[in-house]
């Protein structure tokens, strides 16, 4: 069963003679860790023998060791875990596209589930649940002293089944959201055409991301040909997913250069991914979406294009996951989930905890037309002249278009509008 990595060297010289010179005191040292591991294991040994004979109730001693190794994997970061046969089953279900649940990618902070992305259409965003939310309660129990692997394990459940969310929100008080578990099968591209421009919707990074793109600009090109004028990549609300979907995404948009590399603490976890020729959208200006629901490998996406200059970042500052997990199967036992590695965009960033910030910082919002006195104009005066070679009022198109509902897209479009009109008058 092989690996996969979820997006989510120093020198030498001086080096070899100091470690030359001091092997004796450095195998000394070694020998008095090895006795400390020893004499902490003797620990544990002991401890877990008291439970077994001394608790309260007859406790199963599998429950028992998977309890204590996740409890040592969970100290480490929010994203390392145990996962059990069942779950790393599901996981790899998840991976290729079509899982059981809710459909949210959650984390921990202080204590509380937190929601870093909902999913398209599935039962969590049908409820209404957002980015950030905390979800403080599962069916009136507190979530606080549960793991975050337990707490998803409560959210599971039978398809159908009913659950009750107490969801805290920033700027309300905490109120209940009842969630219908269903399965939840991901399309993870989407695109149709805005005027002359393509957009182009991934929801999360799966197996069949790349597929999917490359589907999708087809669609788009063939539909627009020559009239296109920009390509809009909406990654807003997407958790993440498989690393080398997010280097294929981006290598999809770069002729050239780094997209990313990973550092981890030995040369085997360190690697750089670069770029191959070819670009899908051929060089037409792009603008990214991204929101505080892009995370992981969406943030890897848009720190690629945006340090290569490839596209403009529009929306709000992104997640913050700079940790590069990888899923060890481990025969009979499951699987464990370890951060491995740090990432890093082509520039040298870090996004841990900081996130992407966007070029373009654009809250999402309503837009209402506002209440405004009638003004008088000039074909409202007495005897104005008609304006020759244009279509009476009769026959003239009205250009007048409803509020858009996405704020954040609609001024994506402004842009590549702005700058296709702009292009074109430098060309004339």
């Amino acid at each position: 069963m092989k690996k996969f990595v979820l997006a989510a060297s120093l020198g030498c010289g001086l080096g070899i003679w100091a470690a030359i010179q001091f092997t004796g005191p450095v195998l000394a040292q070694s020998n008095a860790d090895k006795a400390s591991v020893y004499e902490q294991l003797d620990l544990f040994g002991d401890i877990f023998e008291r439970i077994r004979a001394q608790y309260v109730e007859e406790v199963d001693d599998a429950d028992l060791i998977e309890a204590a190794i996740n409890g040592m994997l969970t100290s480490l970061d929010p994203h390392s875990s145990y996962l059990s046969p069942k779950d790393a089953e599901e996981m790899r279900f998840q991976t290729r596209g079509e899982f059981g649940g809710l459909g949210i990618e959650v984390t921990q902070q202080d204590g509380f589930v937190k929601v870093v992305s909902p999913i398209d259409d599935t039962p969590a965003d049908a409820a209404g649940i957002e980015a950030g939310d905390f979800i403080t309660h599962l069916d009136g129990d507190t979530v606080l002293g549960l793991t975050l692997s337990e707490a998803v394990d409560k959210m599971r459940g039978r398809v159908g089944s009913d659950i009750n969310l107490t969801i805290r929100r920033e700027g309300r008080d905490p109120f209940d959201v009842a969630v219908t578990r269903d399965v939840v099968r991901i399309k993870s591209v989407r695109s149709r055409v805005e005027g002359k421009v393509g957009y182009v919707r991934i929801t999360t990074f799966n197996e069949q991301t790349t597929t999917g793109l490359e589907a999708a600009m087809a669609d788009v090109k063939s539909e627009l040909g020559d009239d296109m004028i920009g390509l809009v990549l909406d990654l807003r609300r997407n958790p993440g997913g498989l690393l080398n979907e997010a280097v294929s995404v981006s290598d999809a948009f770069l002729e050239r250069g780094e997209i990313v590399s990973q550092r981890g603490r030995s040369a085997d976890d360190s690697q750089r991914f670069n770029a191959k020729k070819g670009d899908l959208a051929n060089g037409l200006p792009m603008v990214v979406l991204i929101n505080g629901g892009s995370a992981s490998a969406s943030e890897i996406v848009a720190g690629a294009l945006q340090d290569h200059k490839r596209a403009v970042i529009m929306g709000t500052e992104s997640f913050g996951k700079g940790s590069v997990q990888t899923i060890m199967p481990i025969p009979g036992h499951g699987a464990m989930r370890l951060t491995t590695a740090a990432y890093f965009t082509p520039s040298g960033r870090s996004v841990q905890k900081t996130g992407i910030m966007p070029d373009i910082i654009v809250e999402q919002a309503r837009i209402e037309t506002a209440d405004t006195p009638e003004r008088v104009r000039e074909s409202d005066l007495r005897n104005a002249r008609d304006n020759e070679g244009v279509e009476s009022e009769d026959g003239a198109q009205s250009t007048e278009t409803s509020a858009p509902e996405d704020y954040q897209l609609a001024r994506a479009i402004d842009l590549l509008k702005g700058i296709a009109t702009y292009n074109v008058r430098v060309t004339n």
